[in-house]
């Protein structure tokens, strides 16, 4: 029995970690391995915003909603859903919207913010303070803009859109220059008062992408043809070394979402309507434009001297949003009703043909640098950009006929 107990012990014994005895030298210092003293805390630096990258996938939510905290006059992130976007990015309920793709929203009204994400496509980001901190920071009068530009460094200058029109003789007025030793990436060099430096590209900008194209995955033979292939214009994105450090160190890809725009060959038109004794004057219609091949609600019939002729509406226009809420996606059916429960006004959002063609091509949308001065304050908006995009696959799956006019039951023109 006692041989037992001390086998047991002795087993017991193997299994525990033995550490070596305490002993002090006093010119060596303490030489205990299982004593550790920490440095003394460091003071508390105050609130610190972070960034959260949403990226989704077509037919997919970004998982989350916004609303706005009519005490604190703040953006507050709701109901984040389980292994969304929102959630995979870090985004909390609670959190405090302070920039949205790298613009401050201290001065914007909830419609416009809500429009802002509606419109930056697949790439969202948020930089956002915990509920406790942001109540810290207004508490203790911090600026939040100043936080938010000192969590990204003083030299962190955004990527810029530009486009150049061809000058007869100065071309694009720029030369791309290959980095020696780095396959794919091509710094500028601009002619003094050139079309590219007028158009807001300085020499030493590093070329991102060009036409929509990444130049990261163009030889320098591929990105001369498609320059060449630029007959009238080109639109560029570039950004600064300084930016471009800033953006690496943040983990942050430079996308157009993220842009300064400097001026783009088309861009979309508000026009504000207010119906007349026989209506608004116009016919909604849902067509696949040869052109393009894909559905999309155009605005036909415009009626002389009527209101929608008066706001600047031409035949052909396609529509892209009603009251500010981009409606591309959307049945023909839910457009029709949202504008008759607009009453007597309704403001549309439409461009040419021309300019869906010359947005499609860069792969943005028309909306995305878009002002609409006007805007309704909605209190509280689900972003539901991923069920829109489902239900604009139903439609192209639905293969619309080319002039087929899809009117509402009640066959109504505006």
């Amino acid at each position: 029995m006692q041989d037992t107990e001390d086998r047991s012990l002795t087993a017991l014994l193997e299994k525990v970690t033995v550490f070596p005895r305490f002993t002090f030298n006093p010119k060596e210092g303490i030489d205990n391995p299982a004593l550790v003293i920490a440095d003394d805390p460091e003071p508390d630096e105050g609130p610190v915003p972070r960034l959260c990258h949403l990226k989704r996938q077509e037919g997919q939510s970004f998982g989350f909603c916004l609303r706005l905290d009519t005490n604190s006059r703040s953006f507050e992130v709701t109901d984040v859903e389980s292994w969304s976007p929102a959630e995979h990015s870090g985004l909390k309920d609670g959190d405090r919207v302070l920039e949205v793709n790298e613009e401050g929203v201290a001065d914007m009204d909830f419609s416009r913010v809500v429009r802002k994400i509606q419109s930056c496509g697949f790439h969202l980001f948020l930089l956002v303070l915990r509920k406790d901190e942001y109540e810290q920071a207004v508490g203790s009068g911090l600026d939040l803009q100043s936080l938010a530009k000192a969590s990204k460094g003083d030299s962190c200058s955004r990527p810029r859109l530009c486009h150049i029109s061809r000058h007869s003789e100065l071309g694009l007025g720029l030369n791309i220059i290959p980095l020696e030793g780095h396959r794919g990436q091509y710094i500028l060099s601009t002619v003094p008062d050139g079309p590219a430096e007028e158009a807001g590209v300085c020499s030493g900008d590093k070329l991102i992408w060009i036409n929509g194209v990444p130049v990261s995955t163009l030889s320098y033979s591929s990105l001369n043809r498609i320059v060449k292939k630029s007959a009238d214009s080109a639109t560029l994105l570039v950004i600064d070394s300084d930016g471009e450090c800033c953006y690496a160190r943040r983990k942050m890809p430079i996308l157009p979402v993220l842009a300064e725009c400097r001026g783009l060959a088309h861009a979309a038109k508000t026009m504000h309507l207010v119906k007349g004794a026989d209506g608004y004057g116009f016919l909604l219609r849902q067509e696949k434009l040869a052109v393009t091949q894909v559905i999309e609600h155009v605005l036909r019939e415009v009626d002389d001297g009527s209101p929608a002729e008066e706001a600047g509406m031409l035949d052909g226009d396609l529509l892209l949003a009603v009251n500010g809420e981009p409606v591309e996606a959307l049945e023909h059916e839910d457009i029709v009703k949202k504008i008759r429960q607009s009453g007597d006004k309704v403001r549309l959002t439409a461009v040419s043909v021309a300019g869906r063609l010359f947005y499609r091509q860069l792969g943005i949308s028309p909306l995305l640098f878009h002002e609409d001065s006007d805007v309704q304050d909605n209190r509280q908006r689900t972003f539901s950009n991923g069920s829109q995009r489902r239900l604009s696959v139903r439609a192209s799956g639905g293969g619309t006929e080319l002039g087929q006019s899809l009117r509402c039951p009640l066959d109504e023109v505006f």
